[in-house]
């Protein structure tokens, strides 16, 4: 297969079947850095969509990105998820700069973390096919000047986050994903999945949300168990069916189904920033 002709199928492979686990851990990482932007942060924290509804946010976002991975770009549904992308982001004050970041992350943050803790690394093809996807998603998106290769993405990436990371007004937004996460686990180990997952960010993170840093013997403890988790894997038989997002047992809104089209925020004409929540499609309706 092409890595620039295939891209998107290359990724959808990637995703579905070499390392879903991996891509959504990973995932998860990307959007999270992304609150440590004071502007990103702010935005977050006004509009509550991460506060007050987190875990509709995150099955949201998850969810239209995956439409995208698993139908492309080109079908009906790739199309409404973009759509409906599109006109949410339209109804906030975002700057090309920010959007521009946040679909480096999309890029970079999976290819450092399966790099890390993988079953295997991701192979040239996959690296390449990755950046042109989410570099089709930026233009469809109207992102301007997206970085052509992967190792523009990550630098940029980089430069971006140095300029950019601390506000603490975003540690509200953080500390509601960090709870999202520990809720889907019984609540006598929400304490010690907290410091696991603090464990797994970087030092200019942990600053930029104002976290004191885990003690050397719990990074250290985490890490291996996670590479562990990688070594495991690499025993099992290869995948035989696709498995996606929606697939996720933390996607937890829509017990009886969905419309891609009626996913995220509604906002009113008009009132920037005032967004109207949607109550999902029926189980007639549903994207299964």
């Amino acid at each position: 297969m092409d890595p620039v002709a295939d891209a998107s199928e290359i990724y959808r492979l990637t995703v579905a079947y070499e390392f879903p686990w991996d891509i959504t851990r990973a995932l998860e990482l990307a959007l999270y850095r992304t609150y440590a932007v004071p502007s990103i942060g702010r935005l977050l924290a006004e509009t509550a969509e991460l506060t007050d509804r987190t875990q509709k946010r995150y099955d949201d976002t998850s969810l239209l990105l995956d439409t995208i991975v698993e139908h492309g770009f080109a079908a009906d549904a790739g199309r409404t998820a973009i759509r409906r992308i599109n006109q949410m982001h339209r109804s906030y004050d975002i700057s090309n700069d920010d959007m521009r970041y946040v679909l480096c992350t999309f890029v970079v943050v999976p290819k450092r973390w399966i790099d890390a803790y993988g079953w295997r690394r991701l192979s040239r093809h996959e690296i390449v096919a990755s950046a042109v996807h989410y570099r089709t998603l930026g233009r469809h998106m109207g992102i301007k000047d997206v970085p052509e290769t992967y190792e523009e993405f990550e630098a940029h990436l980089d430069a971006y986050e140095e300029l950019n990371f601390g506000d603490e007004r975003s540690r509200k937004v953080s500390d509601a994903t960090l709870d999202l996460m520990t809720s889907w686990y019984p609540r006598p180990l929400a304490p010690l999945l907290r410091r696991a997952t603090l464990a797994l960010l970087d030092e200019p993170l942990l600053k930029a949300f104002r976290y004191e840093p885990p003690t050397v013997l719990t990074r250290a403890f985490v890490h291996r168990a996670v590479r562990a988790r990688g070594r495991a894997v690499c025993l099992l038989p290869p995948r035989r069916a696709p498995h996606f997002a929606r697939q996720n047992w933390e996607i937890k809104s829509y017990p009886d189904g969905y419309r891609v089209a009626d996913l995220g925020t509604h906002p009113v004409p008009g009132l920037k920033g005032c967004p109207v929540q949607h109550t999902g499609g029926s189980a007639g309706d549903a994207l299964q």
